[in-house]
């Protein structure tokens, strides 16, 4: 992996990270939504597999 194929993970990943803190914070505030422990690990195993078809999908390397 090239070094900017690494930093475009790595801000993916902080993204994502703000994402689901945000979701979790909002799912706390309002507690009829949802247990807020339960949407946070939905969120995360949303992103998990969109970041899962990213990878997976530049993983061939062209020849």
């Amino acid at each position: 992996m090239s070094t900017l194929a690494l930093l475009v993970v790595l801000l993916l990943v902080l993204v994502l990270a703000l994402i689901v803190a945000a979701v979790v914070y909002v799912v706390h505030r309002r507690p009829a939504l949802s247990a807020p422990v339960t949407v946070g690990i939905a969120t995360i195993a949303a992103f998990a597999a969109v970041l899962a078809v990213i990878v997976t999908a530049g993983g061939g390397n062209g020849a």
